[in-house]
């Protein structure tokens, strides 16, 4: 076996912070993506209880292997209206500063890296509204990749309100 040399691991780091790693999916139409450190898990969309008094968008929590989590429509929570469950329907489990949070996408698509170089801020044209939720637009060969920050995906309180019904089974 070959050891790989201190300069060869600094090139391979150096590679390595130029592209983002991330997990791509569908809403609709449009194709997301959220940085695959943020991904746990990527689930089959069953076993989701209802509760009472949450807002429109959370769906009800699972119970993932002994923990129970929220689980949040994306569809719902960008105004988007739901379209059914199919069999490509699945749920992100995210992690979050507040902790694990589930999200339903239409479909997951793919884990790929996307150039930084090909990454730019969001127009100020739509910075004011979905901003908040983007960190940037992805230019790829044939399309733009919106890129989620996961984390304001929801506000504090609202992450905050997920977690008071999430706890260990």
């Amino acid at each position: 076996m070959t050891q790989v040399s201190t300069v060869e691991q600094s090139r391979m780091t150096l590679k390595m912070q130029d592209y983002l790693q991330v997990v791509s999916f569908n809403l609709g139409a449009e194709e997301y993506a959220i940085e695959i450190i943020k991904v746990k898990e990527i689930i089959l969309v069953e076993g989701i209880t209802k509760v009472p008094q949450m807002p429109g968008y959370i769906e009800g929590i699972i119970n993932l292997r002994g923990t129970v989590i929220p689980v949040v429509d994306l569809r719902k929570r960008f105004g988007m209206g739901s379209c059914g469950l199919d069999e490509h329907t699945r749920i992100v489990v995210t992690r979050m500063d507040g902790g694990i949070v589930g999200m339903i996408v239409d479909a997951v698509s793919r884990v790929m890296k996307i150039p930084k170089a090909n990454i730019q801020p969001p127009p100020d044209t739509i910075a004011c509204i979905a901003g908040e939720y983007l960190i940037g637009v992805a230019r790829l060969d044939d399309h733009l990749q919106l890129l989620l920050d996961i984390e304001k995906v929801l506000a504090t309180s609202e992450q905050a309100q997920l977690q008071s019904v999430a706890a260990p089974v």
